[in-house]
C-alpha cells in the first residue's frame, strides 16, 4: 500500500490582515506551512503536494522542492483544491492523507494512527474528530442509531439541535484513493459556488463504504489558525508541549510560562534554564549548563557545564565550562575554547578566544585570534576597523593585556607580551615584551617564567 499526501495551503487569509500568505507566518521559529510538510514527509512514498494558489510562487520558493505543487485558480473550496492533486497522484498511491497548512500542531502520532486505522479496517475514508465545549467554527459530526458516522454539519447551517454536539470535525482526513478520485466529481455545489471534503462522507455513507473515526487525544492539536489572536494561541501550545518534551527529558525549566524554546533546539540533561529565556534557530545545549535569565541564544552551540547570565548569543560556539555574563553579546563568528571567562558588558565578534582566557568586562573583540591563558583587561578594545576593511588582531598565549589599552589592528602581541594601562598600540610587541604608553612603545624584555 502506497501513500501520498496533500497540504492545502490555497487561500486567502483575509482575516490575517496581512501581505505575508498565513501558511508562512512563523510559528515556533518555522514557517506554519513547514510543520504538516515535516510530518507527513516520513508517512508518504511520494513528495506531499502542497495545493497553493495566493501567492503560489511565494510559498514555492519557502518550500523548495521538499514538496511538489498542484495550482488551485480560482479557489472553489476544499474538495476542489484536492481534485487539483490528481494528475500527480491518481494511479501513483493508493490512500491519501490530506491536512491543512494552518493546523500545523497535527502531530505525526496523529497521522499515523488515522493511517493504521484506515488500512486496518479498509475504510474509503477515515475523518479525524474531537469533543470540545468550543466548536471554534467547525463542524459537527453526526452519527447514526448505531454510532457510524453519518453527516458533517457546518456550523453556519446546523440547527440549535445539531449545534449542540460536541463531536467535531478537524479537517483532517484519509482517502481510499481509486474511491475518491470517483467520488469528488460527483459532489455537490454549494450556494456559494464551491465543493467541499465534508460533501464526501454523505456520498460515502448512502454508497454503502466502510468509514472510520478517529478520536483526536490532545485538543490542542486541532487548533486552526486564521487570525492573529489564533496564531497566538497556536504559539502557547506549541511552546507548553517542546517544554514538557525537554522537561520529560531531564531538563530544568524553572518557568515554562516565561521560558520560549523553539522547536530546532536541543538540550543536554540537567541543564538548568531559568525565566525569561529565549532559545532559538539550530541551538545545541550540553549538559549541567545554566541558560539565563533574561537570555537570548541564536544559532549557537553551547558545550557543557556552562553558565551564560543576562547575555544575547547570535551564531557563536561555546566550549565546555565556559562562563558568559552578565550582558555579554557574543556575534557570529564568535568562538569561545574550554575553560574562557567572559564578564559584564563585553561584546566579541569573528573572534576565538583560547582555552582558559579570561575577558572581564567593558570591552570589545573583533576580528581577532586569541590564544590561551590570555588576561584582557577592562576596556581593551580591537581597533578593527579602518572605515574601509575589517583588519586582524593576533594574541599569543598567556599574554596580560592591561586595563583600557587599544589594540590598532592589523597588529600581533606575541606569546607573554604585556601592555601598560591605558596604551595605545599601533605596532607588533614581541614575546615576553612589555609596551606601555600613547603610542605605545617596548620599555623592556620580559622574563620568560619557567616551564
Amino acid at each position: 500500500m502506497k501513500t501520498g499526501s496533500i497540504i492545502l495551503a490555497a487561500g486567502k487569509s483575509t482575516r490575517m490582515k496581512s501581505a505575508i500568505p498565513k501558511v508562512l507566518h512563523v510559528l515556533g521559529g518555522k514557517k506554519m506551512v513547514e510543520y504538516p510538510l515535516e510530518v507527513l514527509t516520513p508517512l508518504s512514498d511520494l513528495k506531499p503536494v502542497v495545493i497553493v494558489g495566493n501567492e503560489a510562487e511565494t510559498v514555492q520558493k519557502v518550500i523548495g522542492d521538499r514538496a511538489q505543487y498542484a495550482l488551485q485558480e480560482p479557489q472553489l473550496g476544499t474538495a476542489h483544491a484536492v481534485l487539483q492533486a490528481k494528475p500527480l497522484l491518481d494511479g501513483k498511491v493508493d490512500t491519501i492523507l490530506v491536512a491543512y497548512a494552518d493546523m500545523p500542531l497535527i502531530s505525526r502520532d496523529t497521522f499515523q494512527q488515522i493511517l493504521e486505522t484506515h488500512q486496518t479496517h479498509r475504510a474509503v475514508m477515515t475523518l479525524l474528530t474531537f469533543q470540545s465545549e468550543k466548536a471554534r467554527g467547525f463542524g459537527r459530526l453526526l452519527r447514526d442509531e448505531n454510532g457510524n458516522p453519518r453527516e458533517i454539519i457546518e456550523e453556519s447551517v446546523a440547527t440549535q439541535e445539531q449545534l449542540a454536539l460536541r463531536e467535531l470535525n478537524v479537517g483532517v482526513y484519509c482517502f481510499d484513493a481509486a474511491w475518491l478520485w470517483e467520488a469528488l466529481p460527483r459532489i455537490p455545489v454549494s450556494p456559494k459556488g464551491e465543493y467541499f471534503l465534508t460533501d464526501l462522507l454523505s456520498s460515502a455513507v448512502v454508497a454503502g463504504k466502510m468509514v472510520k473515526t478517529v478520536s483526536l487525544a490532545d485538543p490542542d492539536e486541532a487548533i486552526g489558525i486564521n487570525n492573529r489572536i489564533h496564531l497566538a494561541e497556536a504559539e502557547a501550545a506549541l511552546r507548553k508541549r517542546v517544554n514538557n518534551h525537554w522537561m520529560l527529558g531531564g531538563v530544568t525549566i524553572l518557568d515554562p510560562a516565561t521560558t520560549y524554546i523553539e522547536t530546532t533546539v536541543t538540550i543536554g540533561q540537567d541543564s538548568v534554564i531559568l525565566p525569561n529565556t529565549y532559545l532559538m534557530g539550530n541551538t545545541t545545549i550540553g549538559e549541567g549548563c545554566q541558560i539565563g535569565p533574561n537570555t537570548i541564544v541564536k544559532d549557537t552551540q553551547i558545550g557543557s557545564r556552562c553558565r551564560v547570565t543576562f547575555s544575547v548569543l547570535e551564531k557563536a560556539i561555546i566550549e565546555d565550562q565556559v562562563d558568559i555574563g552578565p550582558f555579554a553579546h557574543l556575534r557570529e563568528g564568535a568562538h569561545l575554547a574550554q575553560g574562557v571567562h567572559m564578564g559584564n558588558f563585553g561584546e566579541i565578534k569573528n573572534s576565538y578566544l583560547g582555552p582558559g582566557t579570561k575577558m572581564g568586562h567593558f570591552s570589545y573583540i573583533g576580528d581577532a585570534t586569541i590564544g590561551a591563558e590570555v588576561n584582557i583587561g577592562a576596556g581593551t578594545i580591537t581597533c578593527n576597523f579602518d572605515g574601509v576593511r575589517k583588519n586582524p588582531t593576533e594574541i599569543g598565549d598567556h599574554v596580560f593585556i592591561g586595563s583600557d589599552s587599544m589594540l590598532v589592528a592589523p597588529i600581533k602581541l606575541g606569546e607573554g607580551a604585556r601592555t601598560g594601562a591605558g596604551a595605545v598600540v599601533t605596532k607588533n610587541v614581541p614575546d615576553y615584551s612589555l609596551a606601555v604608553g600613547v603610542p605605545a612603545r617596548v620599555i623592556r624584555k620580559l622574563a620568560k617564567p619557567d616551564g
